[in-house]
C-alpha cells in the first residue's frame, strides 16, 4: 500500500487546495470553473474522507502502544490492549475501504447499452446462436428490471439471427455487461446434424455505451440521410411510406439502417441514437495508445474478434477464456443467470486495476 499512500499524500494537498479555491469569491462569480472545482473535488471526498480517518487509526494506535511500553498499572493496560485490538481493526477495515475507493470509476458505468448480436462463423447455426445469445441477455436483463427493447433486426429463414439491435436500459447497464464484447463460440449438435456431430459455431456481441447529444455532438453536415420504403414486415403501413431511414457518418463510412420503427420520425430517433454510440466506439478504437491504457484489462480488449467465452452444449459447461473461469451449469446461464460469471469478470478487473495502483501504472484523479 506505500505506493497507494504516496499518491494519497498527493491527492490530499489536491482536495484542500481545491476547498480553498471554493471559497474564493473570484472563484465563486465564475460558475463553470466553480462548477469544474466543485465536480473535481465531489469525486475526490469519500477517498480523502476514508485517508484522513487512517492517519488518525494510525497515530492512534502509536498511542496506544506507547501506553502499553510505559504503563506499570495493569488495569490501564488491559484497556489499552482492548483498544488497540480495536483500532488496528478498524485500520484493516478502512485499509480495505481505501482500495475499494481508489479503483477508477469508468466513466460510462452508469450508462444504458445498445448491444449488437452478430451470427459469425457457422452459417445457420452460427444465426440460431446468435438467437439463443439475444434469449440469454433479454433473460438477465429480466432479472436486473432493465428494460430490453429490440430496435433492429434482420432475421434468418430458420429463426435465428443474421444480426440484431437491442436498447438495454435501467441502472449500472454497461457496468454489469461491458465484459461481454468479444466472439462467442459455441460448440453442440446442430438440429441440421443427422450423423450426430458436435458442430463448432460463433456469435459476436459488441456492447457500446449510449450517449445523448451532450456526451458526444456529431456535426449534421457530417451525416447523410437517406429514406425509403421498408422491406420488412410490419403491415401495410409501413411498406406503403417512406418510413425506413439510412444514415451514413461521412467521415467514418459507419451506416446505420432502422425501419423497424412505425414511423420516419422514430426510425430517425433509433438510428441517430446506434450511430451516435457506433461512432463513439469507432473513434475510441482508433485512439489505440489511449484505447490501450484506459480500456484494456485483465479481461480483455473489448475487440470484437476476441474469443472470450465458449458455451458447450454436450457438457452442459461455460467457459470465459480470460478469467479461466469454467461452470457446469449451462442450462442456467442461457436462462439469464450470468451473475456468477459477470461478478468473476468485474473482480478480476478491479483487482487488475488495484494492481496498476500499487505499481504506480496508474494515477488518481
Amino acid at each position: 500500500m506505500d505506493k497507494i499512500f504516496d499518491q494519497l499524500e498527493g491527492l490530499v494537498e489536491r482536495y484542500d487546495e481545491l476547498q480553498e479555491l471554493m471559497s474564493d469569491p473570484e472563484v465563486i462569480n465564475d460558475t463553470p470553473r466553480y462548477l469544474k472545482i466543485s465536480k473535481e473535488a465531489a469525486e475526490m471526498a469519500k477517498v480523502v474522507t476514508e485517508f484522513k480517518k487512517y492517519q488518525r487509526l494510525k497515530a492512534d494506535i502509536a498511542q496506544s502502544k506507547e501506553v502499553l511500553e510505559d504503563s506499570k498499572d495493569p488495569e490501564l493496560e488491559e484497556l489499552a490492549k482492548e483498544e488497540l485490538a480495536e483500532q488496528e481493526n478498524d485500520l484493516a477495515e478502512t485499509e480495505n475501504q481505501i482500495k475499494i475507493l481508489m479503483i477508477p470509476q469508468d466513466p460510462n458505468d452508469d450508462k444504458n447499452i445498445i448491444m449488437e448480436i452478430r451470427g459469425a462463423a457457422g452459417g445457420d447455426e452460427a444465426s440460431l446462436f446468435a438467437g439463443d445469445l439475444l434469449n440469454m441477455y433479454e433473460r438477465y436483463a429480466e432479472r436486473q428490471n432493465w428494460q430490453f427493447e429490440i430496435v433492429d433486426e434482420n432475421k434468418t429463414e430458420v429463426g435465428g439471427y443474421k444480426e440484431v439491435a437491442i436498447m438495454i436500459t435501467g441502472k449500472n447497464v454497461f457496468s454489469k455487461l461491458k465484459f461481454e464484447n468479444g466472439a462467442h463460440r459455441v460448440q453442440r449438435i446442430p438440429s441440421t446434424e443427422s450423423a450426430g456431430r458436435v458442430h463448432t459455431s460463433t456469435a459476436t456481441v459488441a456492447v457500446m455505451p449510449e450517449y445523448d447529444e451532450v456526451d458526444l455532438e456529431i456535426d449534421p453536415k457530417d451525416i447523410r440521410v437517406d429514406v425509403y420504403r421498408s422491406s420488412g414486415a410490419g403491415g401495410q403501413h409501413i411498406n406503403k411510406t417512406s418510413s425506413a431511414v439510412r444514415m451514413t457518418h461521412l467521415p467514418t463510412g459507419i451506416v446505420v439502417a432502422m425501419q423497424d420503427q412505425r414511423s420516419q420520425q422514430q426510425n430517425r430517433e433509433k438510428a441517430m441514437q446506434i450511430l451516435r454510440s457506433r461512432v463513439y466506439d469507432y473513434y475510441e478504437s482508433q485512439n489505440q495508445s489511449e484505447y490501450d491504457a484506459e480500456r484494456k484489462s485483465a479481461v480483455g480488449t473489448g475487440d470484437r474478434s476476441e474469443r472470450i467465452r465458449t458455451y458447450n452444449y454436450p457438457q452442459n459447461r461455460v467457459t470465459d477464456h480470460r478469467i479461466g473461469l469454467s461452470l457446469n451449469k449451462l442450462d442456467k446461464i442461457m436462462n439469464g443467470q450470468l451473475d456468477e460469471i459477470i461478478d468473476a469478470l468485474i473482480l478480476s478487473d478491479q483487482t487488475n486495476k488495484l494492481e496498476q495502483i500499487q505499481n504506480g501504472e496508474t494515477k488518481l484523479y
